[in-house]
This record gives structure tokens, sequence and C-alpha cells, in this order.
């Protein structure tokens, strides 16, 4: 039996969450619904221009672990963070939502990854991220109990930013695969596609990677064709399953010639979309390691994905066990 149900491995980010207008994503050059890497100037620069934040620990990844253990999975985590104020954060957090999370903190520079996040009106999420000591996070970080330990790894295409991250994520998924476990990706983002499609491309049909998530914007990205249904056509040759979300019209689950369709969960108000896609990986890979449907599976992450968006920030305030059970869904 596994000692966990999931291993997230990610970029261990603390967001600083503020609403704006939409001029201002276009006076200060920011890429909407995007994910803008920046540096210490450009981050030093937006944080003075920023109204009112909001501090919340994320990052894609760990967004993911911090929902699984909300519905009462055992989740850890492998991301790096600075011996600082924004690292102590970011470990209380975590350790708060019942992640195992042991990674070794970084000694000095450079500081605990930030991400400037702004939310215009339409509740679109546009980020700008401060790698920081994420860049930090290698091999040696790798934990094998917990890499051959967790039913199923899962990791962030951003991981793909900072290179080192890339030898652990290997080494990682060498050590699942050995012990007969899962692995699985989530795409992140179609400007990250854009950098990585040859390499994302290759650890699915390699079978490094078996399980995908990604949105629509993402998998077009990634085949660069308009037609959604072309993109899913060929990523259903790709690997082994494959879950697509498309925001208001919910997600399709595709697994060899199987295809399941998911409704979206109906909301009250769109606040924040920050988290959408980490959540919906969350309730997915819960339900995956509990032996559930692709069907059930499916309407986890949507219910998931569904509560987080009414809310400011990528982590979910409710308990997701006990709004599954009101649900009906366990």
């Amino acid at each position: 039996m596994p000692n966990y149900d999931v291993l997230c491995i990610g970029n261990a980010i603390v967001d600083i969450i503020a609403q704006c207008d939409e001029a201002f994503l276009e006076t200060n050059g920011i890429i909407k619904g995007a994910m803008n890497l920046i540096d210490t100037r450009r981050a030093e620069l937006l944080y003075s221009r920023m109204g009112p934040a909001i501090e919340a620990s994320g990052g894609s990844a760990g967004n993911t672990a911090a929902g699984v253990a909300s519905f009462g999975g055992r989740a850890a985590f492998f991301g790096k963070v600075s011996n600082d104020t924004l690292g102590e954060i970011y470990a209380h957090d975590m350790h708060a939502q019942g992640v195992a999370f042991d990674t070794r903190p970084l000694n000095g520079e450079p500081p605990t990854a930030r991400s400037m996040i702004f939310v215009t009106p339409d509740g679109e999420r546009s980020m700008n991220t401060y790698l920081g000591a994420c860049v930090e996070l290698g091999p040696e970080d790798v934990e094998a109990d917990k890499a051959s330990g967790a039913a199923v790894t899962y990791f962030e295409g951003y991981l793909w930013d900072p290179p080192r991250a890339k030898e652990a994520f290997r080494q990682t998924a060498k050590l699942a695969h050995a012990a007969g476990r899962q692995v699985s990706m989530t795409l992140s983002d179609s400007f990250c596609v854009d950098r990585y499609r040859d390499e994302f491309l290759d650890l699915m049909r390699s079978g490094t990677v078996d399980i995908v998530f990604a949105n629509s914007h993402e998998i077009k990205s990634l085949y660069q064709t308009a037609s959604f249904d072309e993109a899913l056509a060929q990523i259903r040759r790709d690997c082994k399953i494959a879950a697509v979300t498309r925001s208001e019209k919910g997600s399709v689950i595709v697994r060899g010639d199987e295809t399941v369709t998911i409704n979206a969960t109906k909301i009250r108000e769109l606040v924040d979309t920050t988290g959408a896609g980490d959540l919906y990986a969350a309730g997915f890979l819960y339900g995956y390691t509990q032996g559930r449907s692709l069907k059930h599976c499916g309407d986890l992450g949507s219910l998931a994905a569904g509560l987080v968006i009414q809310q400011i920030g990528p982590r979910p305030r409710q308990n997701l066990r006990h709004e599954a059970e009101q649900a009906g869904l366990l």
C-alpha cells in the first residue's frame, strides 16, 4: 500500500493578490491571463504599484497538495523556500493543511518566491512571478521514500522554468515508476507550453507521464491548432489519461476510446480564477487514488474548482471532504 495518495512537486510561491482594472494591466505591460516571469527589479516595481493585497501560500502544485489534503487524502510536497519570513509562512501553511512538506529550506539568497497576481473585474488572474528560491530545487531534494511511496506523483509544467528542477522531477518519476506508481503533470499555462512544447510531448509519448491535466487553451497550444476537437484527438493518442478543463463548459476526460464529459459546478459569483485548475487536479487525483470512476473523479475536480473560484486566493477555505459529502460525492 502507498504511504501517500499524491506527491506534488512544484514551485513554492507566496501569492500576493490584488484587484485591478484592465487599464492597470495595459499601463504596466502585463499579459492578461498569463504567468509572466519577472526579475527582482520588476517585482519591486509592481509591488510598489499594487493596491491593497492579500498574501496567501500558493504555487500550482502546492495548491493541489493542499486540495488533496482537504479532501482527506494523504498528500506530500517537494518545493524550495528560503529560510526567511515568507518561507516560514509557506511551510506553516502546508503543515497546517496536513501536507507532508520536509524539503530543506535554503539558507540565505535568493529569497522565497512570490507572485504578484492582479485580478480584473471578470475574475481573470494575471500572474507576475519572481521564482527566487524555487530555482534551487534539485535532485538532492528528492526524498526517495516519498517518491516511491506515493500512488501518484504530480508536477506542474512551470517546474520546467528552473533547470535543476527538471532533474529532480525525472529522478522522482524514475523512482515512482520503479515502484509501480503513476506520474501526472499539468501543462500549467499556454505560454509555458510554447516554451517547452517538444519536451512536454516527449514526456507524454515516452511514458514518463501517465496522466495529463490541461485547459482548452493549453492543449490547442500544445498541438498548435485552433481546433479543440483536433487537439483532444491528438492528446488521446499521446497519453493514457487526459483531463481537459473548459471553464464554464466543464471538462472532458479521455482514456483510450473512452470519453467522459463533466459539467461545471454551478456558482453564485466568479470572484478569482486563481487555483481553479490546481483544485480540479486535486479533486480528480483524490478520486483516482481512491479507485473511483473517471466520472466520479471529474465531478470531484469540478466541485473543488467551482468552490475556489468564488473566493480570493488559490486554496480552499471550506473543508472539501465536507463539501463533497454534502454534494453526495463521498
